[in-house]
């Protein structure tokens, strides 16, 4: 499944009052906040940029949210507060006829959405994500190879994007464009040490770049993970806690 997401802001203060204002709105609170992480709902997190992690950029993260009348107060809280409108709530039926959402911008002109597909019971804050890349068949490939070790299955296709999902929650697309997604962090959980060592040992050898050997982390204890970097240059992980 889906673990968590990391994005880096180029002022965390100002990136903490975004995401405090609009996700509130849907219940989603605060978890956590340490040096270096600040947390909402155990599955989004943001840190300050610095020189060996810059800022993320055009990434799109849809949140969940329970209903109609949700989309509309995250939306409208954002829009109080001066953030950038994206998208003023609405049907989006070309995503699906349940399809109900609205948009802002934080920050850093990433896109961030409230979304409710209808009915309820959803057990995860982060609905969806699009992460653009600059080449569709290429990290389509990566994010086949990385499946077996994260979770998830090939879900849908069209010309300019491929859409993964876990079954029956959240999802994820790579989206052809001309300015993809810069420097996310994605985690996939898995509940077993050695399907972090496959992932990394199988994506290592079929070239492309590792970003961190498997291994116990600083986070918590018995936090292991493998760190592989995406066509684009993200930090795709696949944990065990």
């Amino acid at each position: 499944m889906l673990d968590h997401i990391t994005i880096r802001c180029s002022d965390r203060a100002a990136s903490e009052a975004f995401y405090d204002a609009v996700l509130r709105t849907l219940g989603i609170a605060r978890s956590g906040r340490d040096e270096e992480y600040t947390v909402w709902g155990g599955d989004f997190s943001l840190a300050q940029a610095d020189g060996d992690n810059p800022v993320t950029r055009n990434l799109h993260t849809g949140f969940v949210a329970p209903s109609r009348e949700h989309v509309h107060a995250f939306w409208q809280a954002g829009i109080d507060a001066g953030y950038r409108d994206d998208g003023a709530p609405g049907p989006r039926t070309e995503y699906g006829p349940d399809y109900y959402g609205g948009f802002l911008l934080d920050p850093d002109g990433n896109s961030a959405e409230a979304v409710h597909h209808g009915g309820g019971g959803h057990s995860v804050n982060i609905d969806h994500l699009w992460i653009r890349v600059a080449d569709l068949a290429a990290a389509r490939l990566f994010y086949e190879r990385v499946a077996p070790f994260g979770g998830y299955a090939l879900r849908s296709e069209l010309p300019d994007r491929t859409q993964f999902a876990w079954v029956p929650a959240h999802s994820f697309s790579v989206v052809q464009s001309d300015e993809p997604t810069e420097n996310l962090h994605l985690a996939f959980e898995t509940t077993e040490r050695e399907t972090v060592d496959a992932f990394h040992d199988a994506l290592t050898n079929a070239g492309y770049a590792g970003n961190g050997a498997p291994g116990e982390r600083r986070y918590h204890p018995g936090y292991y993970a493998a760190f592989v970097l995406d066509p684009d240059g993200n930090n795709v992980e696949v944990v065990k806690h």
